[in-house]
């Protein structure tokens, strides 16, 4: 990365801050030469993490604030007590245009609110998706949304469908990306009148838009489409299924090799393949969900993540940034016009 970029970061937010936001600055500095950062949060716990990394501490400006926002801490307390917290104040950053995006690990709930109420939303978007970068066994996919809207219209889909395609050619580098509306069966007759009518839709938009049609579960892994597209309630469970499935995975090897001797001497033999298998599905590879949509770029850590994790999330935001991602956004709204869908029977699930 050749240009330069500040990015704001909530020093406070995760399980493990600030020593996790710290470390993983120090590691993104190292992967974009060009970036410098604003580090919001207690100085009295960030500066003694600085203070043998002298080239971080040349490129971080350092902002005091003593307010936290916990991870216990409801939306509505967040809003009303954190306008001084870290998190809060690294928001401000990227609406007063003194960051190019913000990454917390903190509080989800009272990210997405603070980041609505402060960036709002692009012209043309009714509400922000919540995305993320899935691995699967062509590559890599993006879905959303996962969380941000439990109930979803056919026009809210269209908008994340366009949002993700955009994702998919800016942050992955797909050429022509593919979607697919997640749906209970992959026949047209399949669905509730929702996905039907945006399903419609995106039909109508072919010539612009690689649209696949609907797909199912099992498609997600499988990659059959680079850009999966859902309402919230059914894309955290889909992630969360995902998340508990690979630990499920994790604990049965681990359990086989530790059966007999003959089953450790296998793994010893297997090693280097089993190291390669876990590298690929490592989640901190693929840390940093996106709120898409928003006047402005805000990326979210797992809370438990450790530095290598948070710098991959400093990653997306720079990436996002680097292309011009909000800008594409706006464009690929204007190329496709207004969504106006029309009444859909409903059909037969």
């Amino acid at each position: 990365m050749s240009a330069s970029f500040t990015i704001a970061l909530d020093a406070m937010g995760g399980d493990n801050a600030p020593g996790i936001v710290v470390k993983g600055a120090d590691l993104a500095r190292r992967r974009f030469p060009g970036i410098r950062f604003r580090m919001f949060g207690d100085e009295t716990h960030i500066l003694p993490l600085m203070k043998r990394r002298k080239r971080l501490r040349e490129i971080t400006e350092i902002v005091h604030t003593e307010d936290v926002i916990s991870n216990e801490m409801t939306v509505s307390v967040a809003l009303r007590k954190g306008r001084q917290s870290s998190m809060q104040l690294a928001i401000n950053a990227v609406r007063d245009a003194e960051a190019a995006g913000v990454v917390s690990a903190g509080n989800t709930g009272a990210l997405m609110a603070m980041a609505k109420l402060t960036l709002r939303t692009l012209p043309g978007i009714d509400r922000p998706a919540i995305a993320a970068i899935f691995p699967t066994i062509r590559g890599e996919s993006v879905m959303l949304d996962l969380g941000a809207n439990v109930e979803c219209d056919a026009e809210n889909l269209v908008q994340f469908a366009i949002m993700g395609e955009v994702f998919a050619r800016t942050v992955l580098g797909t050429v022509e990306p593919s979607c697919g509306l997640l749906n209970v069966g992959s026949e047209e007759m399949k669905g509730h009148a929702e996905i039907q009518q945006a399903s419609a839709y995106l039909r109508q938009m072919s010539d612009a838009f690689n649209f696949y049609g609907f797909v199912e579960g099992d498609d997600i892994a499988a990659g059959t489409t680079d850009v999966i597209v859902s309402d919230g309630f059914t894309g955290n469970i889909a992630l969360k299924t995902t998340e508990g499935t690979a630990r499920l995975i994790k604990e049965f090897l681990g359990d086989a090799f530790r059966s007999s001797f003959s089953a450790r001497i296998g793994y010893i033999l297997a090693r280097r393949g089993l190291r390669k298998m876990r590298d690929r599905i490592d989640p901190r590879r693929y840390n940093g969900a996106v709120f898409l949509g928003l006047a402005g770029i805000a990326v979210k850590s797992h809370g438990g993540t450790d530095p290598f994790g948070f710098a991959n999330a400093i990653g997306v935001a720079v990436d996002m940034a680097a292309n011009g991602f909000n800008e594409k956004i706006t464009e690929g709204l204007d190329a496709f016009g207004n969504f106006k869908p029309g009444p859909v029977e409903a059909a037969a699930s």
